[in-house]
């Protein structure tokens, strides 16, 4: 084995015997072949142990972890003990194709500002594409969506980490890649190849409900973390709103679109600073509007004339407004609706009209 490695790849793993020889055997059929894998085990219970142990190859550096301390503290195991100038990520039920390393290695080696580069991935047993954003500038804006980046696809420059004293934060398991992407994005460029080098493994239950509860937590909180390179202080009531919002709630009250009108304001004037491209994030604000229209107005139980009447009010009084597609539809479920609660037969075309509406 190479005493001093290109890259350095960190796979932890733990109890996946099923698939752990497929994810090794294409890390070690890279065409780009100047690495070191350190395999993390984090004690696991099955035979994914003895699996990696019959691999013969050089490369492979196995690490048995004596208890179990989790995913997270196997990343920063692996930072701390790699030798190559860049690290790239693994996991143990996914597929690398044979040209990823060489790939990412030449945009890297090219791009010294670069200092995460990514690729696009499919989803294995139905070839379905995730499409990513490219270049650094789309990609910050995309974080302010969630994360947008897939992990186990990703080439580091482990410099950077050093210099920074960069690891991953185990408090922020299991969203702990997207936290430590919104740190690093001010130390350097991100970005995604745009072809698919990485098959990812999807489960049905993959995150069970509590581990779901931490992530959205987190989520949240790291989305709170991207706002403050603008450095914009909140009020009580707009970090509650955000909150929210972040955390994808789906009906919002009149009074929300008061406080994100408040919010979008503060949000343009804070980026003059020039953090986010401005174009970009002017349709970020636009869309971001259109989202929280869509749960004041469109995603309730119940409508009626009213609430019609109190969109045009946001409308002329606050400059909101939906597309005019939704505009029409909010107008006429308000008027059907209205018109089924001065009680009009069940049998009605009108109201089965109106039903039909509401389901869409």
């Amino acid at each position: 084995m190479v005493s001093t490695p290109k890259i350095t790849v960190i796979l932890p793993v733990y109890n996946c015997e099923l698939y752990i020889q497929t994810a090794v055997e294409s890390i070690l059929n890279q065409t780009f072949t100047d690495f070191e894998l350190l395999i993390i085990d984090d004690a696991s219970t099955d035979a994914t142990v003895a699996i990696i142990q019959k691999i013969e190859d050089s490369r492979i550096q196995l690490i048995q972890k004596p208890v179990n301390s989790g995913y997270t503290n196997s990343l920063n195991s692996g930072i701390k003990l790699a030798k190559g100038d860049y690290i790239a990520r693994m996991d143990g039920d996914d597929i690398s194709y044979p040209e990823r390393f060489a790939k990412q290695i030449a945009y890297l080696e090219t791009h010294p500002e670069v200092v995460v580069c990514g690729t696009t991935y499919k989803i294995m047993g139905n070839d379905k594409r995730i499409t990513l954003p490219e270049h650094h500038e789309a990609i910050k804006i995309s974080l302010l969506w969630g994360n947008c980046i897939s992990h186990p696809s990703v080439m580091i420059r482990k410099k950077v980490l050093d210099q920074y004293s960069i690891q991953y934060d185990t408090s922020k398991e299991p969203a702990e890649d997207y936290d430590m992407w919104v740190r690093i994005l001010s130390l350097g460029k991100l970005h995604n190849l745009q072809e698919v080098l990485l098959e990812y493994r999807l489960y049905s239950n993959q995150v069970s409900r509590k581990r779901a509860d931490e992530q959205k937590k987190n989520d949240i909180a790291t989305k709170f973390q991207l706002l403050q390179y603008l450095e914009v202080q909140w009020n009580n009531s707009e970090f509650e709103f955000l909150e929210r919002q972040f955390g994808k709630t789906e009906v919002l009250s009149f009074n929300d679109l008061k406080i994100f009108k408040q919010i979008q304001k503060k949000l343009e004037i804070a980026n003059a600073s020039g953090f986010f491209e401005s174009k970009k994030f002017n349709q970020y604000l636009i869309d971001l509007e259109a989202d929280v229209l869509r749960k004041c107005f469109l995603k309730k139980k119940r409508y009626s004339p009213s609430m019609y009447f109190e969109y045009l009010l946001a409308k002329y009084k606050r400059q909101a407004k939906l597309p005019l597609k939704q505009e029409l539809k909010l107008g006429l479920k308000s008027l059907i609706f209205w018109k089924t609660q001065r009680g009009m037969s069940k049998t009605n075309p009108t109201t089965t009209a109106y039903k039909k509406i509401i389901r869409q």
